[in-house]
């Protein structure tokens, strides 16, 4: 039993794709199915899918995997109320569990290696945060001790994961990830990934 979670926060509404991006075909699946079988075969468990937006239409492609998926009715403040959502039910379902990587859906690049490199890194580092570095910037995915759980679940509205990482600066453990540059925000971003 790992004594890290996974949340996977897919509950935004795509405004920008005009789509579900969380239903975006990638490798012939959803790629909300992909992020999940990516999650599946990490050294994270459990794994935590956060809905909201289209949760109806969402839920179907993950329903047969053996994950734990919450919905969030906050949805359209933004994603701190997901993460609180995420954090608070790994809190019920693994109240042992010492950390927790947050990611997205839409890093349609997202390995099982890109994941037990975050956590390889927690135990060796000794820092609670463990951040992916891509395109001059810190994120998700993003391993958080859970002590500093609280910090999570008092994100607001659309604060983020990176509020976190930026708050606690000097004791973020960076780790190089130049694919997560790749996410999914528009059609022209789509398109150019399955070209």
């Amino acid at each position: 039993m790992s004594d890290i979670g996974l949340i996977i926060l897919a509950a935004g509404a795509s405004r920008r794709m005009g789509t579900p991006k969380q239903l975006l075909r990638y490798g012939g699946i959803s790629l909300l199915r992909h992020t999940v079988n990516v999650a599946l075969k990490s050294p994270c468990t459990p794994v935590i899918v956060v809905l909201g937006a289209y949760c109806e239409q969402i839920q179907p492609e993950v329903a047969d995997l053996p994950i734990h998926s919450v919905q969030n009715p906050d949805w359209e403040q933004g994603m701190g109320t997901s993460i609180r959502a995420g954090v608070k039910a790994l809190n019920r379902t693994s109240p042992n569990a010492v950390g927790v990587v947050v990611t997205v859906c839409d890093q349609p690049c997202l390995s099982v290696a890109a994941i037990a490199q975050l956590v390889d890194a927690y135990h060796l580092s000794n820092q609670p945060i463990v951040a992916s570095e891509y395109a001059d910037t810190v994120g998700v995915p993003a391993l958080f001790d859970l002590v500093l759980s609280e910090e999570l679940i008092a994100l607001k509205g659309t604060e983020g994961a990176k509020q976190v990482i930026q708050r606690y600066g000097q004791e973020v453990f960076r780790i190089s990830w130049p694919e997560g540059a790749i996410d999914l925000d528009t059609p022209e971003d789509y398109t150019k990934l399955i070209h």
